[in-house]
Parts: C-alpha cells; structure tokens; sequence
C-alpha cells in the first residue's frame, strides 16, 4: 500500500526534470539565434565599412578623376556661357557630379531647350545640349521669343534678331493667354507649307483676337487680311484668288482689308480717296 506515495515521487521528479530539460533546450537556441545574429551583425558592419571606404578611396582617387567635357549642339558663345555655368573643374572625381542637379542648372539658361548628360567613365562628361528656335516674336509687356512649340522662353535683348513674325493682340496677364497663343502657334505651322508669296519668312504681322479670327499682314500686300484662325490653310487659295483679281484691275494697292471669315466667299474694303 506504499507504492503510491512512491510513483507519486518519481512522477513529480521526471516532470521537474523534463521541465528543465525544455528550459536548456529553449535557453540553447536562444543562444544559437543570438550569436548568428551578432555574426551577421558585425558581417553587415564590416560589409558596410568597406563599402564606404571604397567610395572615399574613390572620390580621392586620380583614375576617374574629370579630365574632359565635351559639350556639342550648340554654337562657340553658348558653348562657353554653359561651360561657365556648369562650374566643373577638373580636381573633381565623376563620382560627385549629380547629372540631375547640373541638367537642372544649364537648362535654366534662356537659348537651352534641353540638356541630356552621361559619364563616361573614367574621364569624360558628354553634355548634349538643344538651342532653342525663335519661330516668332510675341509683343505683351515687352518683346518675346516664341519656339515652335509655342513656348516664350526669351526676352529681346539689344543686338537680338528681329527678322521675325510679330504676334500682337496677347496681354501678358489674360486668363486666355495659352488659349490665344495656341491659336497663333497653328496659324504659324499653317503658313510654313506655304510657298511665295504667302510663306512665313513674308509675314510681317499676326495680330490673335479673342473671337478665333486672325489678322494677318504680309509684307507686300498693304490690306490687312481677317480670316478664322482655324481655317487659315484651306482659306490661302481663295486668298490667292482674290489678290490675283485685285492685282488684275489695278486695286491691289487701293485694298485696306480683305475679310475671309465668311463661311463662302469674302469682302475687300478700299481705301478712301
């Protein structure tokens, strides 16, 4: 009958044991987990400490060191105006020169269109630079440069050419800005596939009304010619045809406008005598 109390004693002692036999198991890999992780640790530390030292060893070093730039696509005084704003000097490593930063800066240059950038390593910077095209001169405030595009970029400067189109009838502060060069920008691209004497180099003026009609002037015709500005390519012929008449009767020199902005037909008004 003393048995019990006996098996009771060794059950209780294998469940303390098997208690502490998980305890040492656990405490184990905690241990184990714990001393990879610091191996990884310090391997992640010194993998770091490398990279870094090899990014100062190769700031310092000469053999990719900036010793060329090659800048093209632009004219001789462009070319050193962008050299000089590039600041670059050639005790810099390649490595320091943030493309991003340096496109940014000489494409705020008024004649860059845009700038395109690569590093040719170990000694070389290629710059690709666009100039920018005067396709017409906006009168507002003050005289623009207008691209082809319709991008005033430039204010006219003493010396600057003149020989262009002048755009009149836009305010600088209309809300209707964009919308009124946009009109001009496609009257423009309509007379390029002209031939003389309607050929853009013969405009002389293109004033933008708020209404979409347009009032072109060219230079060997006095009148002023109203037309819808959207309608200017497929309006030349009739155009043509009326100078032509005015030319044949002798009253070319008497026309003060010619008005195609009827859908059929047009009307001249004469100078008074």
């Amino acid at each position: 009958m003393k048995r019990k109390p006996v098996l009771k004693k060794q059950v209780v002692e294998k469940k303390k044991k098997g208690k502490f036999s998980d305890f040492l198991r656990t405490a184990r890999k905690i241990s184990t987990w714990a001393f990879r992780g610091s191996l990884l640790l310090v391997g992640l530390v010194a993998i770091s400490w490398l990279f870094v030292s090899l990014y100062h060893y190769m700031l310092a070093s000469p053999y990719i060191r900036l010793k060329q730039v090659v800048l093209t696509g632009v004219d001789e005084n462009l070319k050193a105006e962008l050299l000089d704003m590039a600041k670059l000097n050639f005790d810099m490593s390649l490595l320091t020169i943030d493309l991003n930063d340096l496109k940014g800066s000489l494409e705020r240059h008024p004649w860059v269109r845009s700038v395109n950038l690569e590093k040719h390593f170990p000694h070389t910077l290629m710059i690709w630079a666009e100039k920018e095209t005067p396709r017409a001169i906006v009168a507002m405030d003050k005289l623009y440069y207008m691209n082809r595009g319709g991008k005033i970029f430039k204010t006219l400067d003493q010396g600057d050419e003149t020989d262009f189109p002048v755009v009149t009838g836009i305010s600088k502060d209309d809300e209707e800005r964009e919308k009124l060069i946009a009109v001009a920008v496609d009257v423009l691209k309509a007379l390029e596939g002209q031939g003389d004497p309607w050929s853009l180099k013969n405009l002389s003026e293109l004033h933008v009304r708020k209404d979409g009609d347009v009032a072109l002037h060219f230079s060997h015709l006095p009148a002023r010619i109203r037309i819808r500005g959207n309608e200017v390519a497929e309006r030349m012929d009739d155009l043509g045809k009326v100078v032509k008449h005015l030319s044949t009767t002798g009253r070319a020199h008497m026309a003060r406008a010619i008005d195609l902005s009827y859908e059929e037909g047009g009307v001249v008004q004469f100078k008074k005598n």
